[in-house]
């Protein structure tokens, strides 16, 4: 991590509208936080567009309409970067993640440049991860060679499922033979990737689960994200919600993804991730650590924090928004700093995903705030069998992780 220099209290006020430095400087005063070194800093980088937009889907993806302004976007990264730079120096970058929408729509000479200029404006670290989000349908191994050669070195591959029927009902633009050929040509080429794959689908049985799993874990990935499939609002499925399966069959559809998955070696470290050894998502585990990332692109969301304040942003949604107001100087569309009151749950929404829980050390280290902050919480968790914790280690119980959201609330109340 980096330690944190004194900053000078007679530092001119100003505001994110003023600009990036003045804004900088104005987040390096005085507040009501002590962080004494900044945790650790990522780069997520959203690209906005897919080829169908998916009835399942609540992320900020537009479809393609004919083609998209690849070079006007590349512009606008390239920009909102440079501007956001006044609020990061001197702090290197652990990981990047290239998430959409569809990411591998870009060409190949497209994501090269993307990866040319984010080595150009930002200091690396030397064993950098660097993931970038795909979808079978957008597949062409000749590209994915090239991506590999222009610095990528985890893909994420966005299977949901290899039943042709659920793709459909998914609406997913690949079938089930796209699907596998997908993953021989991502292990062809990455030494590190992850399968994404969704269960409880509509009317999915739990032999169809199981089938999914385990053709998944025939190709041996390093890394599986399997996500139980939920009707989001502002999605198509919530205003016709398909038939899912119930409780119970979920429950035991959770219960046979365990054990298939430790049976092959691998660690449930967080909810839905799922890694062989020395293989979990470094980029992800700094999300549930509550780390720092600077998120560009139409949509991105940041955290990113400062000696007395921790503060978050979102950039402009619609892409072409995002265009515009990134030329004229002002890609943030709303930013605000999070309060001590809201900063312990917060910290708790993410860490209480992992498995193995955290260091308590991590808390102060992260929040600028003493433990006993949300001591009360914490015995109240402690009591209800939901939460373990001794000298070393704050973890969730079975119980809790069973019932994940009502441990989290716990942390809601002042």
């Amino acid at each position: 991590m980096i330690p944190i220099k004194p900053v000078p209290a007679d530092i001119p006020a100003g505001q994110a509208s003023a600009g990036p430095a003045q804004a900088a400087l104005a987040f390096l005063k005085p507040g009501s936080l002590q962080l004494t070194a900044l945790p650790p800093l990522s780069l997520y980088v959203h690209f906005p567009w897919c080829v169908r937009k998916c009835p399942y889907c609540d992320f900020n993806s537009h479809e393609v309409k004919g083609s998209f302004p690849e070079q006007d976007y590349l512009d606008a990264l390239r920009l909102d970067l440079e501007q956001a730079l006044p609020l990061i120096w001197g702090r290197k970058i652990n990981t990047i993640f290239i998430g959409g929408g569809t990411p591998s729509l870009l060409s190949a000479a497209g994501l090269d440049r993307l990866l040319s200029d984010l080595r150009t404006l930002l200091p690396f670290d030397a064993d950098i991860e660097i993931t970038m989000e795909a979808n079978p349908g957008t597949f062409e191994a000749d590209k994915f060679r090239s991506y590999r050669e222009s610095g990528i070195n985890r893909l994420s591959v966005g299977i949901q499922s290899f039943n042709a029927q659920h793709l459909e009902a998914l609406g997913r633009i690949h079938d089930g033979d796209q699907a596998r050929k997908a993953v021989e040509i991502a292990h062809a080429n990455f030494d590190n990737f992850n399968l994404d794959l969704m269960y409880a689908l509509p009317r999915q049985t739990l032999a169809e689960a199981q089938a999914d799993i385990s053709t998944a874990l025939a190709f041996a990935p390093p890394h599986l994200s399997l996500y139980h499939l939920t009707l989001e609002p502002n999605t198509l499925f919530a205003r016709f919600p398909p038939a899912v399966p119930d409780e119970d069959a979920s429950a035991d559809m959770q219960d046979m993804i365990a054990t298939l998955t430790s049976a092959d070696g691998y660690a449930n470290y967080e909810v839905s991730a799922y890694a062989q050894p020395g293989r979990r998502a470094r980029h992800n585990l700094n999300y549930w650590q509550f780390g720092d990332y600077l998120g560009i692109g139409a949509g991105a969301h940041s955290k990113l924090s400062f000696p007395h304040r921790i503060v978050r942003q979102m950039r402009y949604k619609h892409p072409q928004a995002y265009l515009e107001q990134t030329r004229a100087g002002r890609p943030i569309q709303e930013e605000a700093e999070i309060g001590r009151d809201a900063l312990g749950f917060e910290f708790m929404l993410n860490a209480l995903r992992l498995t193995e829980g955290f260091s308590p050390n991590l808390f102060a280290e992260r929040t600028g705030m003493s433990l006993n902050q949300v001591g009360k919480q914490l015995d109240l968790a402690e009591r209800k069998g939901m939460l373990y914790r001794d000298h070393a280690v704050i973890r969730p119980t079975d119980l809790g992780r069973r019932f994940l959201n009502d441990l989290q609330e716990i942390f809601l109340s002042g």
